[in-house]
């Protein structure tokens, strides 16, 4: 870009050939996704909540879920965290397709349940990649990055003070 630009009419130009040439490459950088999977025909990922890691494999099956060797209602006996795990299946429309394996450690059964569903998701879309449109725009592929604020001196809690006492 030697030449100035003084007009609006020459910024447009401008900016209508680089985009051009943008869109050129972006045309060769949109390959459609190639499925990973391992000889066993299964998909891997790692999910994280909290302090909870999950290490799941995902494989065609009818929809058998084992968490840390038992079965997810032994696992995970409320409800809630059941339903937790079921949601990257029901967004995707494939439940009861896959039968899931899970190693889960660190946190909670709430982070862990976390965990696991981030697991799922991230291993979905990487079996099938036309799945993950849906799981993107459900929120499912992304990490939680929330997590317990640290203790402060001073303080009871991380926010909490002691009590005044006047007298």
């Amino acid at each position: 870009m030697t030449e100035e630009i003084k007009t609006l009419d020459d910024l447009a130009a401008v900016t209508g050939a680089e985009a051009g040439a943008a869109g050129a490459d972006a045309a060769v950088e949109a390959e459609p996704r190639e499925p990973v999977r391992d000889e066993l025909g299964r998909s891997y990922a790692t999910g994280k909540r909290k302090d909870a890691v999950a290490r799941v494999w995902i494989r065609p099956g009818s929809g058998k879920v084992t968490v840390n060797g038992r079965e997810m209602k032994d696992y995970f006996a409320r409800p809630v965290l059941q339903m937790i795990l079921r949601q990257p299946f029901e967004v995707a429309g494939v439940v009861d397709q896959f039968d899931v394996m899970a190693t889960v450690k660190g946190g909670g059964l709430s982070g862990q349940a976390g965990a696991v569903k981030h697991g799922i998701s991230k291993a979905l879309q990487l079996y099938d990649p036309a799945l993950r449109p849906a799981l993107k725009a459900a929120g499912f592929l992304t990490r939680d990055a929330r997590v317990v604020e640290r203790k402060k001196y001073g303080k009871r809690k991380a926010r909490r003070s002691f009590q005044f006492s006047k007298r």
